[in-house]
């Protein structure tokens, strides 16, 4: 995949945009706005939990990875975070984006200790925060690999008209059977193709208002 092109969202922090998928990486209206309210309050705090484990699908930018992060310090929560990519990002394309500075206190400690932990390893960055970094796709990925089940999902895979082999319903329900029960996951999209496919993996499944500039999204919820 050629290196995508960095441009600036709604709320003044960057995106990124991929030529040969015709697609950003987030919201053109606010990428902070949007992982802030799909991921971190729709997911992450409506867990309310003090001690989990967050898989996420797709770790991009890594920026929800950031924000939970600050979140965990700033809520005084434990949080093992694993991610899957197939493809980082350049260091040289993360050094670029702004981030780190976009907050009212610079955060680019904890961003620079995000990026620069080594893939496929366990890290700690401090007292709240765990990572793993999985470099691998997750189609061809056994989850028996992790011995965390997870609490929290974000799926924040490219679009379903995109890449919808990663939206298909083999990923849900594996995602399902390592889930907790009570897990949550979130999810950008609201197509009536996920929502189905999220049911007959067995999440209980809800609408919701979206970010700016979508209507709504999706959050399942594993039941009891």
């Amino acid at each position: 995949m050629a290196n995508p092109e960095i441009t600036i969202t709604a709320d003044g922090s960057h995106t990124l945009f991929v030529a040969e998928l015709n697609e950003p990486y987030h919201s053109v209206n606010g990428a902070v706005t949007e992982s802030m309210h799909v991921f971190i309050e729709n997911a992450l705090l409506f867990r309310n939990k003090k001690d989990i484990v967050v898989f996420e699908v797709g770790f991009g930018t890594g920026l929800n990875c950031l924000l939970t992060a600050l979140k965990a310090m700033e809520n005084g929560l434990k949080i093992k975070y694993i991610t899957i990519e197939k493809y980082p990002l350049d260091p040289e394309i993360i050094k670029k984006l702004n981030y780190p500075s976009f907050f009212k206190d610079d955060r680019s400690e904890i961003w620079e200790k995000i990026h620069e932990s080594p893939w496929d390893r366990d890290v700690e960055l401090n007292n709240n925060f765990k990572l793993y970094k999985i470099n691998a796709d997750i189609l061809l990925t056994s989850f028996s690999k992790i011995s965390q089940n997870f609490d929290v999902v974000y799926f924040d895979a490219f679009a379903p008209d995109v890449q919808p082999a990663l939206w298909q319903p083999e990923i849900f329900s594996r995602l399902f059977e390592k889930c907790n029960k009570k897990a949550v996951l979130t999810t950008y999209s609201a197509k009536g193709s996920v929502r189905r496919t999220m049911i007959s993996a067995g999440f209980k499944v809800e609408k919701l208002p979206g970010p700016p500039g979508k209507k709504e999204m999706l959050r399942g919820i594993i039941p009891d």
